[in-house]
């Protein structure tokens, strides 16, 4: 089938080596020539497991290609999918200009072809009623306009490749009452043959809902156990116990109970306010999500304090920082606790060093000062530190000689923001070891 996707991120790039690996032929574009230069270059402008071989391959036997043009793009379609950003505006509602600058581009396109047909797909995660708004702009440059599908991507950074190929659901929503619909769900439904999931046929309206509290619930657990840790803390219990234990019950689940600085990246903070947002337009005061978002930027606060409790004033102290991506296995910064945390770090007079596996480069862009270094080999970061911070749970981290660099630091504190070490084995290591809720 041939499809073309428009925005090369995380989801576009995704979605389209993946579609063009299951033997579609893909066609992503993009307005940013120099990212589309990279990719044919053979350059993925990211860090995602397994995702340069797929593209290499791919490209290589030609079901992916790439381009600048956006009408190249559609003339070659019979799918089209939206995955542009729409990341948080100051409000913290979904910033639109890039989704609606493609929908202008479209039905540009329309009023010069207006005999095309093809079938548009929102993958971008998009306020309710986008999907009803696109049909009507487009309706305004030719006459019945295209049908429009929400159909909104489930992939988490790090593990993208596989969350494409093997989804737990797919979920597909179509217009109400539309003379479109048999024809609309047909033609995904054998896009989506090679998938064994449960396809879930909702309305429009649904299934951008869907997206939001999926993401809004997973950001509600991970609140929820850090509140359970600051009681952990003073009541002299072990979060990482009760989270076992309570993980274990169907009804909850283990995932998303990891005690810790909080959530980060690109998703979680956009949707948990864009959802609450939502809400406050219809009416309803989402108390819930307020107090989700309260308590994951308190859980920043709480360890800058932890670090004063140990150290006093921390003007002139050294900081070793391990990790700066908002979570392991990507190279992503966007929102993370761990540059946050940095950032008041330095405001507080403190000299900072820092080593991440993949986000040292993106880090490097964005935090630039006098009293903040970022090495590249692991053990350089301990030189002299006074106390040493775990801020990304890479797994690496937990695997180094923790004896031996205990005589690299000035100090032998470490505070655990993502409760990746055992207490008990640090502790009889000579470390001074401090974590989340236990």
């Amino acid at each position: 089938m041939n499809i073309t996707i428009i925005g090369t991120g995380y989801v576009g790039l995704v979605s389209g080596a993946c579609f063009a690996d299951i033997g579609n032929s893909v066609l992503c574009v993009d307005k940013n020539e120099k990212k589309i230069e990279q990719l044919k270059a053979g350059k993925i402008p990211f860090y995602e497991p397994s995702l340069p071989e797929i593209v290499s391959r791919n490209v290589h036997e030609g079901r992916l290609v790439f381009s600048i043009n956006t009408h190249e793009g559609l003339k070659h379609a019979k799918i089209v999918f939206i995955c542009v950003d729409t990341p948080p505006a100051p409000s913290g509602e979904a910033d639109m200009r890039s989704y609606n600058a493609v929908l202008k581009a479209i039905g540009e396109f329309l009023q010069q072809y207006p005999s095309s047909q093809f079938l548009l797909v929102n993958k971008s995660t998009v306020p309710v009623g986008t999907a009803e708004y696109a049909s009507a702009q487009l309706c305004s440059f030719r006459a019945g306009g295209v049908e429009v599908v929400s159909c909104p991507e489930f992939l988490r950074e790090g593990t993208a490749v596989s969350d494409f190929l093997n989804p737990e659901r797919i979920v597909i929503g179509t217009a109400e009452n539309s003379d479109f619909i048999s024809g609309t769900v047909e033609v995904l439904l054998k896009l989506f043959e090679p998938f064994d999931c449960p396809k879930i046929l909702v309305s429009r309206a649904t299934a951008e809902i869907i997206k939001y509290a999926a993401n809004a619930f997973l950001a509600t657990k991970i609140s929820f156990i850090n509140e359970i840790a600051n009681v952990c803390e003073r009541v002299g219990a072990d979060v990482n116990d009760v989270a076992y234990a309570i993980g274990l019950d169907s009804r909850i689940g283990a995932q998303f109970l990891r005690a810790g600085i909080g959530y980060g990246g690109s998703c979680f903070p956009k949707d948990v306010r864009a959802l609450s947002q939502i809400a406050g337009k219809s009416g309803y005061d989402f108390k819930l999500l307020k107090s989700v978002i309260e308590v994951n930027s308190g859980q920043r606060s709480m360890i800058i304090q932890k670090k004063r409790d140990i150290l006093g004033d921390l003007k002139g102290k050294t900081i070793a920082i391990l990790g700066l991506a908002f979570k392991h296995n990507t190279d992503d910064i966007r929102e993370s606790p761990a540059i946050e945390i940095i950032i008041t770090l330095l405001e507080e007079g403190a000299f900072v060093r820092a080593f991440d596996y993949q986000a040292a480069e993106n880090a490097g862009r964005v935090l630039r000062h006098e009293y903040f270094e970022i090495v590249k080999d692991v053990k350089e970061v301990f030189a002299g530190a006074d106390l040493v911070f775990i801020a990304t749970e890479w797994p690496q981290f937990a695997e180094l000689d923790w004896r031996d660099l205990r005589s690299q630091v000035r100090q032998a504190i470490i505070v655990d923001g993502r409760n990746i070490l055992n207490k008990k084995k640090m502790t009889d290591l000579g470390w001074q070891y401090y974590g989340v809720g236990c």
